[in-house]
């Protein structure tokens, strides 16, 4: 999570929050730094359908996301993506995903459904 993303994000989304943007008061929480906006997480979602899959006439029809661990400045994230159902009918695809911090550890898991634009 590099600073450029962490600032792009606050000023996107005005989240001011003090978890995300005071250090002492994250700490006083229990956990060792501000905690990175977990919505971040679905922007790189977004990255992965709209120029990661080989076609772009793609469309986000649903996307879920549950967090399970803090996500801090500087951590290295993989993001590991599995198509989890194909429904040729009605042109949707569905991906599981998950992302995994340096110690390999999942921070968050969801899926992405998608269509195909005719």
């Amino acid at each position: 999570m590099t600073p450029g993303v962490y600032e792009g994000f606050i000023a996107i989304s005005q989240d001011r929050n003090p978890l995300h943007t005071d250090t002492e008061f994250a700490q006083s929480k229990g956990f060792t730094g501000k905690v990175m906006h977990c919505n971040i997480l679905n922007s790189f979602v977004s990255y992965f359908v709209g120029e990661c899959l080989p076609v772009k006439n793609v469309i986000i029809h649903s996307q879920n996301i549950a967090f399970s661990l803090p996500v801090y400045l500087n951590d290295e994230l993989a993001f590991h993506a599995e198509v989890a159902g194909v429904y040729e009918s009605v042109n949707k695809y569905e991906f599981k995903f998950c992302f995994k911090n340096a110690d390999g550890k999942k921070v968050a898991k969801g899926n992405v459904q998608i269509g195909l634009l005719l």
